[in-house]
């Protein structure tokens, strides 16, 4: 999926998933935290939003790691989680990061390219609903949308 698509699906997974966790949805710095963790995996392409941001750091991931390699894998996360949670980043922090994390590699296994969720296994899981840019993307993100809405007035 491509950087507006993260972060929209970053933000809409954070208001479905605050009220589970007994956190604000509507928090400007969750929401923000959320859509950065939702940017964080594409770290490692150089010509992806925030690896344009972080050439240096891109350009030498993507040289060692490759795109979607380990920063798109379940080890990723679970690495994410213990740096937040070891330094002290407690739910409020560590929470909308992980969130818009996990967002990200849910939304990259919607297309057809998918993730080596086990890296550094070489399996590849995928449900390809749609191309990266292509025109289907911004359908499939207003269902997901549509679906992150319902889980969020379903829990009032």
């Amino acid at each position: 999926m491509m950087a507006g698509s993260h972060a929209v699906l970053g933000a809409a997974a954070w208001f479905a998933a605050a009220p589970h966790l007994g956190l604000p949805a509507t928090d400007p710095l969750a929401l923000a935290l959320a859509v950065a963790g939702s940017l964080l995996p594409d770290i490692d392409h150089p010509a992806s939003w925030v690896g344009k941001r972080l050439r240096p750091v891109s350009t030498m991931i993507a040289a060692v790691l490759g795109h979607r390699g380990a920063t798109h894998s379940a080890l990723a996360l679970a690495a994410c989680g213990w740096l937040l949670l070891g330094h002290g980043l407690a739910g409020p922090i560590a929470a909308p990061v992980l969130v818009g994390y996990l967002s990200h590699l849910a939304g990259d296994l919607l297309t057809p390219r998918g993730l080596r969720l086990a890296w550094p296994m070489k399996r590849t899981w995928a449900l390809p609903l749609c191309r990266a840019g292509s025109r289907f993307e911004p359908l499939v993100v207003a269902a997901l949308l549509a679906v992150a809405w319902w889980s969020a007035v379903s829990r009032r």
